[in-house]
């Protein structure tokens, strides 16, 4: 079994620290509730405010949590919510279209599953919570590329894989994709990630009127796109589904 990081063991527990209790407390306050040398103890409180997880009071030299934490703390937050909001149209959304529903949200030059609705069948289906696809290929990730100006910017920045000979790796075509994505309000991916499936999936924005994810109905390319085509109806269903949720989150818009 691989042994925990000290250093981080012991960064976690000052967070936790100063996180209840007192809202301020010296670097001697911390040092001997922990049971830390004050070198020691300085040294990680010194490597926390260098990344705003802390901050230093000029006046009294006394710590306290820092701005960082709010910020990831309200990251969390948002995609709790999203996906707490996304729950019931989501559902609705995998029994009418009879596929899978899949949530996702930026994260690390890709798309993060949160949240995996099974295609409502006997069929043995693997849960996808948590999986990562690309950003460039699939329909999840189409959307958020052309909706989110960070999306847009990574995925220009990373070599974009041609995993099917459908799939639209050269620059110019791909922007030209995107322009298209945005111009309808929606993105497909037709064997263009792998091969037999389709999805297709719609923007969800915040009170903010700002892109937070996206939702997409995947499935068997010859039930999506029968004649070659998407499913006008799924198109629709979706595109209601993402303003369903984006009208939960604020935006009064969609």
């Amino acid at each position: 079994m691989a042994k925990n990081i000290q250093s981080l063991e012991r960064a976690a527990a000052m967070l936790r620290l100063l996180a209840g209790g007192e809202r301020r407390l010296g670097l001697s306050d911390i040092a001997s509730s922990l049971g830390l040398a004050k070198g020691t103890a300085h040294g990680i409180l010194r490597t926390l405010q260098a990344e705003g997880f802390v901050e230093q009071e000029a006046t009294s030299g006394r710590y306290q949590l820092g701005a960082e934490l709010l910020r990831l703390g309200n990251s969390y937050l948002d995609v709790h919510e999203l996906r707490a909001r996304a729950l019931v149209w989501t559902d609705d959304l995998a029994r009418s279209s009879g596929e899978s529903v899949h949530l996702g949200v930026l994260h690390q030059h890709g798309v993060l599953i949160v949240h995996h609705v099974f295609r409502p069948d006997d069929s043995r289906q693997v849960l996808e919570v948590g999986a990562m696809q690309p950003l460039h290929s699939t329909a999840l990730g189409k959307v958020l590329s052309a909706y989110d100006p960070v999306a847009h910017s990574e995925v220009l920045e990373v070599e974009r894989e041609a995993f099917t000979p459908r799939t639209t790796t050269e620059h110019g075509e791909f922007e030209a994709l995107l322009d298209l994505v945005r111009a309808r309000g929606w993105a497909a991916d037709a064997e263009e990630t792998w091969e037999g499936v389709a999805s297709v999936a719609a923007p969800i924005h915040d009170r903010r009127r700002m892109p937070v994810g996206a939702v997409a109905v995947t499935g068997a390319v010859e039930r999506l796109c029968p004649d070659g085509e998407l499913r006008p109806e799924l198109v629709a269903a979706v595109r209601d589904c993402a303003r369903a949720v984006s009208r939960d989150l604020g935006a009064n818009r969609f």
